[in-house]
């Protein structure tokens, strides 16, 4: 059973950054995918970015230019490394992990961006 705990949301003013941070445990193994999705009130929740233990990243075109994702996959960690932030990026963060064909997920964490 993959655990995944993220850290790191919280209130930030618009232009500003945020460093999002997931760890699973649970799991000796590399994990295939591992990324974050967000889910604003009232909409439905939509992949921010992801990245592969190959190296491969995919981001949303919301999330292109402003946000990096990064994994260290020996700790099975991913990061989020968010900046220029925007009033339309506010949501409750989740970490997910693909693995052995099963997808997990993080409790969330919430991100408010406001003056």
């Amino acid at each position: 059973q993959v655990h995944l705990v993220e850290s790191g949301g919280g209130l930030v003013q618009p232009g500003g950054s945020l460093r999002l941070s997931c760890a699973a445990s649970g799991i000796i193994f590399e994990i295939d995918v591992m990324g974050w999705y967000r889910q604003a009130p009232g909409k439905q929740r939509e992949l921010v970015a992801a990245a592969t233990s190959g190296g491969n990243t995919n981001y949303a075109d919301s999330a292109k230019g402003r946000f990096t994702i990064s994994r260290d996959n020996a700790k099975n960690t991913v990061v989020l490394q968010m900046s220029s932030l925007k009033p339309e990026d506010a949501a409750v963060y989740y970490c997910s992990a693909l693995f052995a064909g099963r997808n997990y997920w993080g409790q969330g964490t919430q991100v408010t961006v406001a003056s």
